[in-house]
Order: C-alpha cells, then sequence, then structure tokens
C-alpha cells in the first residue's frame, strides 16, 4: 500500500475511532501513525486500540507506528460555592492553598510549585487563557492578583503560568504508571508532555530505557528558550501549537513552528506539527479554506508528519479528516514550488560518512532517471538522513527489525520494508530490487539507488553507494561478487 505524497498522517483514535472496521479505514484514508491519548482512556481501552492497530498491521503486512501521549502534569483551580463566578477587568482576586470552597474573590490553586516560582508581575492564565490574572503580591502559599482579562471562572479550570519555569517534573506519578504500562505493550513513540528542560527528556528516557523513542512535545514558552538542548536529548519533538498559543501571544506562533521544523530537520529528528490543524471537521465533513492552508503551510515547511487530534478521536468524520489531509498533502506535493522550496531549506552540519553517502545519493537521483533511494538500516539513522535530504524520489527504508520500520512510520517519506537480514552487499542491493518492484516504485527496466553499511548489521556503519538495476538478472551480470 504505496503512500502518494512524504509528510506523514498521525490520527489519534478515541470514541470515535474505537474498533477494527474503522481504525483500520482510517489507515487506508492515509494514517501512518496512531496516537494513544493517555489523558483518555484506561489502560484496559488503551490495550484494546493497540492490540487492534497490531492485528490490521498484520492484515496488511505493513508497519505501523503507535504514539503514546503522556498526559503532564494538570494544574487546575479548585471548585466554587456557586459552580462559577464571573471576574471583572480590575478586580482583585486571591489565589491560595485553602481546601475552602470558592466565591468571587478567591479560590484554592492546590499546588505549592506555583506559588515557590511566582514574582510580582507574573501573569497567569485560566481556561485556556481566556482569563488572565497579574500576580500583585504573593507568597509561599497565596497570590493576590488583578484580573486583566475577564471571563468566566468555574471549577477545576486549567491554569497556566507562562512567565516562569516551574519547579515540576514532566512525568506525575501516573505518567511513570502510564510509560511502563505502553512500554510493555510496546509502542514505538512516547510522547512527553510539559517539557521545559532538557533533564525532564532524560528523566524520560531512562524509564524507558531504549524501548520506545522518545518525542518532546513543545508547548510552553521555557521549552522553547530551552529547545536546543531539549532537542539534543529528544528522538522527535511535536510542536504543540494549541498549548503554546495559551502561553504566548497567538502571533508568536507561527515563527516559532517555522524555527522548530526547521531546527528538526537540520539534525534529522522528526517533527509533528499538531493541534487544531481541522478543527471544524469535528462537526462538519469539510474545512475551512483557512484549516487547508494552515495544513499546507507546514507541509510546504518541510515538517515530517502534521496530526488529527479530536478530529480523529472525537468527531464525526474521522475518516473524511484523514481523507482531506491526505489529498490536501498529494496536492501540495505535486506542486512544483513544493520542490524548490523544500530544496531551499536544506540545511545542517554534514561531516560523516554518511552524510556524504546520503547527500550524493540524493544529488544522483535527481541529476539522472532513478525511481527511488533504498536505504538499509539497523537503526534507523540511516533513513533519517536520507529524509533530511528531502529527494524528489521516494524513499525506501529496509530493516530486518521490526520497530525500527514502526518508528520510522513517522520519518518523512519513508516507505517501511522489513527484510530479511543479509550477509552481502550484492543480495542487499537484490532485496532493494525486488521491494522497489513489490510497491511499484520501479520496474524492470528501471534503476534505484541502494546505500548500506558494510559491515552489515551494525548501526552506524553506512559507507556504500550503487546504482542498481531492478532487474535481477542485471545485478548478478554486473556484480558476480
Amino acid at each position: 500500500m504505496r503512500r502518494l505524497r512524504s509528510v506523514k498522517i498521525v490520527a489519534t483514535l478515541g470514541p470515535a475511532s474505537n474498533d477494527y472496521e474503522t481504525i483500520r479505514a482510517l489507515f487506508e484514508a492515509g494514517a501512518d501513525v496512531f496516537r494513544l491519548n493517555m489523558s483518555h482512556g484506561d489502560h484496559s481501552e488503551i490495550r484494546v486500540r493497540h492490540e487492534i492497530i497490531r492485528q490490521i498491521e498484520k492484515d496488511l503486512d505493513r508497519p505501523i507506528g503507535i504514539l503514546a501521549d503522556l498526559q503532564g502534569p494538570k494544574l487546575r483551580c479548585g471548585v466554587f460555592k456557586n459552580g462559577e463566578e464571573e471576574l471583572k477587568v480590575g478586580q482583585a482576586f486571591r489565589l491560595d492553598l485553602d481546601p475552602a470552597e470558592g466565591d468571587a474573590t478567591r479560590v484554592q490553586l492546590p499546588h505549592t510549585e506555583i506559588f515557590e516560582a511566582l514574582e510580582p508581575g507574573a501573569s497567569l492564565l485560566v481556561n485556556d487563557g481566556k482569563i488572565r490574572l497579574k500576580v500583585k503580591e504573593c507568597g509561599s502559599d497565596y497570590a493576590n492578583c488583578e484580573v486583566v482579562v475577564a471571563g468566566t471562572i468555574s471549577n477545576r479550570k486549567g491554569v497556566n503560568v507562562p512567565d516562569v519555569v516551574l519547579p515540576l517534573a514532566a512525568l506525575s506519578d501516573k505518567d511513570r504508571k502510564d510509560l511502563e504500562f505502553v512500554c510493555q505493550l510496546g509502542v514505538d513513540w512516547l510522547a512527553l508532555s510539559f517539557v521545559q528542560r532538557a533533564e525532564d527528556v532524560e528523566e524520560a528516557r531512562k524509564l524507558a530505557a531504549g524501548r520506545s523513542a522518545v518525542l518532546s512535545k513543545i508547548e510552553k514558552p521555557a521549552a522553547v528558550k530551552a529547545f536546543d538542548e531539549i532537542l539534543a536529548v529528544s528522538d522527535g519533538i511535536m510542536v504543540a501549537r494549541g498549548d503554546l498559543g495559551v502561553e504566548l501571544p497567538v502571533q508568536n506562533v507561527p515563527p516559532i513552528q517555522k524555527r522548530l521544523v526547521r531546527k528538526c530537520r537540520a539534525v534529522a529528528k522528526p517533527v509533528i506539527v499538531a493541534t487544531q490543524m481541522l478543527e471544524s471537521m469535528i462537526d462538519s465533513p469539510m474545512p475551512t479554506r483557512a484549516e487547508v492552508s494552515d495544513v499546507a503551510t507546514a507541509i510546504y515547511e518541510g515538517t515530517d508528519a502534521i496530526m488529527l487530534s479530536a478530529e480523529s478521536a472525537a468527531g464525526s468524520f474521522p475518516i473524511e479528516a484523514v481523507t482531506t489531509m491526505n489529498n490536501v498533502a498529494i496536492e501540495v506535493e505535486s506542486d512544483p514550488n513544493y520542490l524548490d522550496i523544500i530544496a531551499a531549506q536544506r540545511g545542517g552540519k554534514k561531516t560523516t560518512v554518511a552524510d556524504g553517502i546520503v547527500v550524493a545519493a540524493r544529488e544522483i537521483a535527481e541529476t539522472t532517471d532513478i525511481k527511488a533511494i533504498c536505504c538499509f538500516s539497523q537503526s534507523g539513522t540511516t533513513a533519517l538522513l536520507v529524509a533530511r535530504e528531502r529527494p524528489h524520489v521516494p524513499i525506501i527504508a529496509m530493516t530486518a527489525l521490526r520497530g525500527t520500520a514502526r518508528r520510522l512510520c513517522l520519518s518523512w517519506g519513508a516507505h517501511c520494508v522489513i527484510t530479511s537480514e543479509v550477509e552481502r552487499f550484492k543480495m542487499a542491493v537484490v532485496n532493494a530490487a525486488r521491494a522497489a518492484r513489490k510497491y511499484n516504485f520501479a520496474t524492470e527496466k528501471d534503476q534505484i539507488v541502494v546505500t548500506a553499511g558494510v559491515p552489515f548489521n551494525q548501526p552506524g556503519t553506512t559507507n556504500i553507494l550503487r546504482v542498481a538495476p531492478c532487474e535481477e538478472r542485471l545485478i548478478f551480470k554486473t556484480d558476480p561478487e
């Protein structure tokens, strides 16, 4: 089942996509990776969804990636005696540790860590930023605030603190239990919420112990400031624009998105652009023009993947949402301007033999009649390096490790094929040619580029490139060894 575009699609599963038929239809419509949101659904529900995906993978004989998204710490206010209160601009409002029911003058904020980090002048955002409070005076158990943006505050609304780095770990007790559960299940990616510093990622990596790749969600201003350090210790990145747009001025988000995508591309690490991409399709079978333009912009930027959240998890039109995303991607990538834009964005230091091999593979493919670049990869690194180049021809990522193939489902352009282990380069070329023919990337009359590392089955040894015919008779004739 060959995709006709290079950008990948991540679809979140939920009540609207909870059975074999729907999840299979989502995959056939274009979903490459399925997201399991640990904020919704208990372990038994998550296990069932995981089993369904693996069954579909087996039935269709095609690797499918699974991403488990950890909830992260949730900061919420307490409850009100009347259920809600209307706050007016300029009025005083107090947050404290007192568990008594709130009123129009105060409410509990049961998070000592916030009070420890606050300073006068800091902002507090309530209910996704609909209410903004400015701290006038604070102590270890209270914050006296002034209402800057008015609105209705009600029970257990979320609280954001954009101006300070909170002394909170990215992993709550729930997250640690969830992490161990999904690693034992065998998910391919872990998405880490509430990342503020590189140390947050390192803790998750230690707990995952190589059982899953770790993807950092960039959703806080502190994470944007520390992005280079976070990127260095992450296997991938998600640009979570919804939360960024709450804690930062909304006009700041588009340039941040572009900057983060380019930095990820430069170091060959997958990046997902997420949140509200086709949000109107929760209730409508058709997206807005602005949403289509937003999806297209992310694709023009060269992002590895675009993501659906509630559209596929809880909306009325999950399959239509994936189909729309797939169609937009195909149309954008067929635009001649797309290739020019992608080529102009190539960057990143190239200092290794593997870097040179993949650059040469891309240049050969673009200057001659090459139908595909086939790369053999043990750890997935070579395929990621080829994807960084954003070649104009398809990438066939070949590996003997199912886990590597599943993780590469998130990487731009990678058509993942599980192959038998090979000991000689000639057989690698034969297997590559067979895969190119089987998946309709090439015919026997065509040529492909093959990259691999010798000796085989050792990570990080990419050191050989060959332009090869797709006809086995010619392979053996031109390479008798």
